[in-house]
């Protein structure tokens, strides 16, 4: 067969560079990124087509010891990133020296699967630092072939990419060639407006909130959307709305004009702020907002 297909899935810990790499491989900003931990929350697939390849990129959420069902959710998005893998990037930045979880290391450490190890933050180092780390990681991980990266930059990306294709399997493509994503509209609309959240609250807002679009209606030439962002206290939703109303204008301004590029038409945007008590620590709402699946 000539044609070549398979998964390839981005793990690592928080604020590595997972979602940047990802959106530098896509060409399209499928994954928020701010440099807030536990940005990502998802497991997102981001599917890049050749006339003779499929690449079908996963980020997946840094790790961490959970702390609550939530958190728990988000590391068995990671889990289940080992179990379809056909390559595995094991991503980590200058300076770093162990993974969050010692039974995911040992899972990448013994894979039977190629390992990518992408040593990221590169223009943030010297000649010196680059070859420490470099020895470092190859004692540590001695299954992986090492590629010194900066994602931001996109330096190495590309060739990290056509590492990638040669590692990939012969198979015929999982999805239509001109699907982008597994994601539908309203996924990214939820994060967009919670990646700007995430940029103009700070403590424990951004982690309350969950953001839900109840109605995303296209027309020719305009969008209309209404989302509910949803926190677990009173007080958190005198925050999001803020003195007259103008932090949550604020939110929706900024959310609109990243719509408006991402859809490339004009979008109608209208926010509201519900409590919704607890929700990170209740089962039946997490699978409503697409955890515990």
């Amino acid at each position: 067969m000539d044609h070549k297909a398979g998964f390839v899935n981005i793990i690592g810990n928080p604020n590595v560079g997972k979602s940047t790499l990802m959106n530098a491989f896509v060409g399209e900003r499928l994954s928020i990124i701010t440099s807030k931990a536990q940005t990502t929350r998802h497991r997102i697939l981001g599917i890049v087509n050749g006339d003779d390849f499929q690449v079908i990129l996963s980020d997946t959420p840094g790790i961490i010891k959970p702390a609550y069902e939530m958190q728990e959710s988000m590391m068995n998005f990671v889990k289940s990133a080992f179990e379809d893998a056909d390559i595995l990037i094991y991503m980590v930045e200058i300076g770093e020296k162990d993974l969050k979880d010692e039974a995911f290391f040992n899972k990448i450490v013994h894979a039977k699967i190629p390992v990518l190890l992408l040593l990221n933050k590169i223009d943030n180092s010297n000649q010196e630092q680059l070859e420490e780390q470099v020895a470092f990681w190859t004692e540590k991980v001695p299954n992986a072939e090492i590629f010194p990266i900066s994602a931001l930059q996109n330096f190495n990306v590309p060739e990290v990419f056509s590492r990638i294709i040669e590692l990939l399997p012969a198979s015929p493509p999982y999805y239509p060639k001109d699907t982008l994503t597994d994601k539908p509209e309203r996924f990214f609309v939820n994060e967009t407006i919670r990646e700007k959240i995430l940029l103009n609250y700070n403590k424990e807002i951004p982690y309350a909130v969950e953001v839900e679009t109840e109605e995303f209606l296209e027309d020719d030439d305009i969008i209309r959307i209404r989302s509910l962002i949803m926190v677990e206290r009173d007080t958190q939703k005198g925050i999001i709305i803020g003195h007259k109303g103008a932090a949550l204008k604020k939110v929706g301004i900024e959310s609109r004009a990243d719509l408006e590029k991402f859809f490339g038409k004009q979008i109608h945007i209208e926010l509201y702020v519900k409590v919704n008590k607890n929700w990170r620590s209740n089962e039946r709402q997490l699978k409503r907002f697409g955890y515990n699946q």
